[in-house]
């Protein structure tokens, strides 16, 4: 290691971190971050700025300081910053320098992934389109034009958080910094031109001096000082490649993102705790939750292809901003365990000992004597009575259990405490009253132009739309046979993809559309021509733009061929080579029908004129503003595929035509076991994505102008608005939470007043109070939400005292004893309390 470099280790590891508006120092080492001259255990969330607006901004950040994080994670979009070459924006929902700002206000720190690649299912990952026709340009590796204009974007955010104040150095919350993202799967496709590219980038960060240390998440060749990240469902098993470098998670998945035409994944909270509690105990210095708020890809920024207008992720905050329980508030507690057992936690390695074939015990210890201890149970199937120290513990299947002393279990990762909500979508207003205007296949006119051939669709629109119109002519002779019999000739046509709409003459023939996995498409059915000259229109639709992969950006799209009619006379016909006509976009869009200026250009059918299950048919409604703070959507169930805007904002691509196979496994998720994203899954035999958010701050009180673009054909009369409310609230919790099993305790029947366990029940601040209890249960209830039963003991007062205590009120607190249930119906066993209540609005 030369003296330069050693340089560079120093100040990276010497680097600065802000308390308030002075700065002060953090370094690291393999145990923890220390921060100002104290260790910590840092608990970060991803929230990324443009899939909310900044009126969400300040909610979300405290939602998240309140769930326990220290450290806001964001990308850096660069094509949302600079969508035309030298052209830049950084207003509204790209104000990142607000964004930082707001969450250093509320006190937390900030993870800057400036990448900037990003990946994260956002169209083109991250990267501007107009990047891929630079001259010579080739993406993610040893090549000069991309490290050029790579360099040039991250040098000028850098330079903007330095004049902005927002690094630690500065007394700003900026601790650390990433370069590149996940590219080791890609080095290793791309071999030592990646490898050349992996060194430069890192050097490249830290040529720029920010004064914080930087990352490479997935990139075990990291070289020093760049920290090496893990990313995935699990990471305890991840060891950075220097023995001087924290364990660091940068992208724990809460779950995994939609895909049109796929199943919802989920993850259940107590494997997120699980595997979370379980990387902290084999030496995890720094979490991030990804996503912590998933949000929204408005407009057209979901990449992929295929991927979702929601990207709610299953994560703690819902793509609404509203809580997710139990899984927000179940973290909530982990989290609370975890800072409980930092002094010990960042003091040195751990003791491990040996509790059975699949448990053990590490515990932790320092200077000072403080003592913490994480008891797992790594078995699938089995519980486990465990003894540690003089106590005897019974762990749940797949769960760990923290005992911040040593000796009291104060939570353990298969028992949830936090209250489950289930969340209503309910329809608000009287309805919309529809105008309609259609869009035929075009016409040849000005706005064309003819090549031989088929064009690449990416080359050709630039992304300027999902929409490209392919055209040709195919003249019939009168003396075809197929006119004389009645049979209809054959049409096959092969894309690249994503999806196409074929017109004969104007009208709708059929439809073909990939998928992720398999975005290539082909259609290939009768067709119905007459004699003389017949106009064949292929409507090719991109539904983002891929993300990730190497070399993604030579990925191709639309109509390539190639295009053939069997059934003539002369056999088959090859029109891939003749003369194709071409136009991007509707005309709809040239028109801003989305706009009010726009929508006035048109004359729009009314009342009994307008149009149903008609394809290429824009609609328009307005609406006011239903009163109340609830978040609000549009169930788009009516409807097939196209677009949506209120007021001129893109909510994003409607598609609930494509909807999940009824066999695609959303059966009973058992938490324990190994996680992936095909192992927990809703919505099947349903539309993947069915309401569509709509940002209160994008509404004024009265006039709202909704439009709609709809491709194949809807019934727009079955849209409705909505709003998201808290419906059932409900919640279990043992008597002795988390299943502390002391001894002494059993031997006495008493109970420390302070480990008592307290249920709370909550219906939030949207104005609600609980006004009915439709299931309670002191004793051994059954079940789950919305499914509980009562079980062999039970404790006959149990409604009454919720009743009593809830009732009309917003929200509620009960300790968890016999005592509070009018004595012990069931001696000798571990009983728990199950309850489920109704919130509506007071009156």
């Amino acid at each position: 290691m030369g003296v330069k470099l050693l340089l560079v280790v120093a100040v990276s590891l010497v680097s600065f971190l802000s308390l308030g508006n002075s700065s002060s120092s953090v370094s690291y080492d393999k145990n923890s971050f220390i921060v100002n001259g104290q260790r910590k255990i840092l608990i970060s969330g991803s929230i990324h700025y443009p899939r909310s607006t900044p009126q969400m901004w300040p909610g979300l950040i405290q939602k998240a300081k309140e769930g326990g994080l220290g450290v806001i994670q964001t990308y850096v979009f660069w094509n949302g910053h600079e969508p035309h070459q030298g052209k830049y924006h950084f207003e509204d929902r790209y104000d990142i320098v607000k964004f930082i700002k707001l969450v250093q206000q509320a006190g937390l720190y900030v993870h800057l992934r400036i990448g900037p690649y990003a990946c994260g299912e956002w169209n083109f990952g991250g990267f501007p389109v107009w990047l891929k026709f630079v001259p010579g340009i080739s993406f993610r590796t040893n090549n000069e034009p991309f490290k050029s204009a790579m360099q040039n974007f991250t040098t000028m955010i850098v330079n903007m958080m330095k004049t902005e104040s927002l690094y630690a150095s500065q007394g700003g919350p900026i601790i650390l910094s990433q370069i590149e993202n996940e590219y080791g799967p890609v080095e290793y496709e791309v071999g030592e031109p990646g490898r050349l590219y992996a060194r430069w980038a890192a050097q490249m960060a830290l040529n720029l001096d920010t004064g914080v240390p930087w990352v490479m998440c997935k990139q075990d060749d990291a070289p020093d000082p760049v920290i090496n990240t893990c990313n995935g469902f699990y990471c305890d098993y991840f060891t950075p490649n220097n023995a001087s470098k924290p364990k660091m998670w940068t992208e724990a998945w809460t779950a995994w993102f939609t895909e049109f035409g796929a199943p919802v994944p989920y993850r259940p909270a107590e494997d997120m705790a699980y595997a979370v509690a379980k990387f902290i105990m084999y030496g995890g210095s720094f979490i991030n939750y990804y996503m912590y708020h998933g949000g929204t890809n408005f407009g057209r920024t979901s990449g992929g292809p295929f991927i979702s207008t929601s990207y709610d992720y299953d994560a703690p905050i819902d793509e609404f901003g509203l809580l997710r329980q139990p899984k927000w508030g179940h973290l909530k507690d982990l989290h609370r365990a975890i800072k409980l057992c930092e002094p010990a936690l960042v003091s040195g390695d751990p003791t491990i000992t040996s509790l059975g074939p699949s448990q053990e015990a590490r515990v932790f210890k320092s200077n000072n004597g403080t003592c913490a201890a994480f008891l797992a149970n790594h078995d699938q199937h089995s519980f486990a009575k465990v003894v540690f120290g003089e106590m005897h513990y019974h762990l749940p299947p797949w769960s760990i259990s923290i005992l911040p002393d040593c000796k009291n279990t104060v939570y353990n990762t298969a028992r949830v405490g936090a209250q489950t909500v289930q969340m209503t979508m309910t329809p608000v207003g009287e309805g919309f009253s529809w105008e309609s205007y259609n869009e035929e296949a075009p016409s040849y006119d000005e706005n064309m132009y003819t090549v031989v051939g088929l064009l690449e669709q990416i080359n050709t629109t630039r992304d300027a739309s999902d929409y490209l119109w392919y055209m040709t002519e195919v003249n019939i002779n009168q003396s075809e046979g197929f006119l004389e019999y009645g049979y209809s000739p054959w049409l096959t046509v092969f894309s690249a993809g994503h999806a196409l709409h074929v017109f004969i003459n104007g009208q709708l023939v059929g439809t073909s559309y990939g998928s992720l996995e398999n975005p290539k498409i082909s259609f290939s059915q009768g067709v119905h021509l007459v004699a003389g000259v017949n106009q064949i229109s292929l409507l090719s639709i991109a539904v983002g733009l891929p993300n990730v992969g190497p070399h993604y950006e030579t990925w191709n799209a639309g109509v390539l061929g190639p295009v053939s009619l069997s059934g003539l006379n002369e056999g088959t016909r090859d029109l891939t080579w003749q003369k194709w006509s071409y136009k991007i976009g509707l005309k709809g869009e040239a028109l801003n029908l989305h706009s009010s200026s726009g929508s006035s250009l048109v004359e729009w059918l009314q009342g009994s004129f307008v149009a149903q299950r008609q394809p290429l048919t824009w609609y328009k409604s307005t609406f006011d503003a239903p009163d109340g703070e609830e978040a609000l959507a549009l169930d788009m169930s009516t409807m097939s595929k196209g677009q949506i805007w209120v007021n001129g904002h893109s909510i994003g691509r409607h598609w609930p035509a494509n909807k999940a196979s009824a066999t695609a496994g959303c059966s009973f998720c058992n938490y324990a076991g190994w996680f992936d994203e095909r192992k927990c899954l809703g919505s099947c035999g349903e539309a993947s994505q069915r309401w569509y958010h709509v940002p209160r701050s994008w509404l004024r009180p009265t006039g709202n102008l909704l439009v709609i673009s709809e491709e194949w054909g809807g019934n727009p009369f079955g849209i409705s608005l909505v709003k998201r409310e808290v419906g059932k609230v409900c919640a279990q919790m043992y008597e002795w939470q988390p299943q502390l099993m002391n001894w002494r305790l059993q031997s006495t029947g008493r109970i420390n007043r302070r480990l008592r366990p307290k249920l709370h029940l909550s219906c939030g601040s949207g104005g609600k109070n609980i006004t009915s209890v439709t299931f309670a249960s002191f004793g051994t209830p059954e079940g789950k939400c919305g499914d509980f039963r009562q079980g062999s003991c039970h404790a006959a007062n149990s409604y009454d005292v919720f009743n009593k205590s809830c009732v009309g009120k917003n929200s509620c607190t009960i300790d968890v004893t016999p005592e509070v249930f009018g004595g012990d119906p069931c001696a000798d066993v571990m009983k728990k309390v199950a309850v489920e209540v109704v919130c509506s609005n007071i009156n």
